[in-house]
């Protein structure tokens, strides 16, 4: 049976009204229109707009990278309880990663962006990742690959909760934010912070090392932050109506949209970051279960399919 999972807990943390690890998780069936959708969504923040719409188009590639590392990983797992999870957890984000899919195709390409040459970047980056584990040499090789994979998932995973928990409580629809691009946001990112602790029990129950955390850590903060930037940077190229800034600037914009509440601001990010370093750290304060589990049972695009 599986040892050490310190995001189970008997009763429920302060911030949630029910324990993660009673939550079932399941993939939600779920339809977007975005055919009147601006491209700037956030009305006068053309930055924060493009900063969250070029992040989207990474996460299909990694999220099914997510799901291979996962697949790989039942294989050692034994636990019956922790493959649930983790079975739960790969059907949302595959699920994830097909309506991203479905935003980039209706949603970018009616307004003329070609995406191509980014998604390429990110499959090739997600490629190379996702090969790691089978190029690995003998048994032993690929159970370590596959232990160094999942750690790797879970830092990243602390990030999109942290993500997920944000665009749960920000200030879009006092800024007039386009509705479908916002609950676009909101059901993924209630999802994210629903299965928060999926990627944590994995790594636990491979007891990872601290220090393995510790430099896996850096390098999911490192990869995230430069997608972060690599993705709003080619959006602003492909916008006419925007000067092409350099990242300098970029930053600076950001910073302005962070302080207007369109976009997180880069102190929190930044924040986040140092939390996932604390060697007492779960992902339990990382959001609200009961809020994300509430937004879920009335997602518009839930309910237009289900209606």
């Amino acid at each position: 049976m599986l040892k050490d999972r310190t995001a189970t807990v008997e009763t429920a943390s302060s911030s949630d009204e029910f324990a993660t690890h009673e939550i079932a998780l399941r993939p939600r069936d779920v339809r977007f229109d975005f055919t009147k959708s601006p491209l700037h969504w956030i009305p006068g923040e053309p930055y924060a707009s493009h900063f969250l719409t070029g992040f989207n188009l990474a996460l299909p590639a990694g999220e099914r990278w997510f799901c291979k590392v996962f697949t790989d990983a039942l294989e050692y797992v034994k636990d019956e309880r922790l493959r649930e999870e983790i079975l739960g957890f790969m059907g949302q984000e595959g699920v994830h990663a097909k309506s991203h899919d479905g935003a980039i195709a209706v949603y970018l390409g009616g307004h003329g962006i070609d995406v191509a040459p980014f998604l390429r970047q990110s499959d090739w980056l997600f490629g190379r990742l996702g090969s790691i584990i089978d190029q690995a040499e003998g048994p032993e090789g690929k159970r370590n690959a596959v232990i160094g994979e999942a750690v790797l998932v879970a830092a990243i995973e602390h990030f999109t909760a942290v993500l997920g928990d944000w665009v749960l409580n920000c200030r879009w629809d006092e800024l007039g934010a386009d509705p479908a691009m916002s609950d676009l946001w909101r059901w993924h990112g209630a999802e994210e912070v629903e299965h928060r602790h999926v990627a944590f029990n994995v790594a636990a129950y491979f007891r990872a090392s601290y220090l393995k955390r510790i430099g896996l850590g850096l390098l999911a903060s490192t990869v995230l932050y430069a997608l972060f930037l690599r993705g709003l940077k080619f959006m602003v190229r492909q916008d006419q109506s925007l000067p092409n800034l350099g990242y300098p600037r970029l930053v600076w914009e950001l910073h302005k949209a962070g302080k207007s509440g369109a976009s997180p601001r880069i102190r929190t990010l930044l924040g986040s970051a140092l939390r996932l370093f604390n060697p007492r750290y779960t992902p339990e304060k990382e959001g609200n279960t009961a809020q994300a589990v509430a937004y879920l049972a009335t997602s518009p695009a839930a309910r237009a399919l289900h209606g």
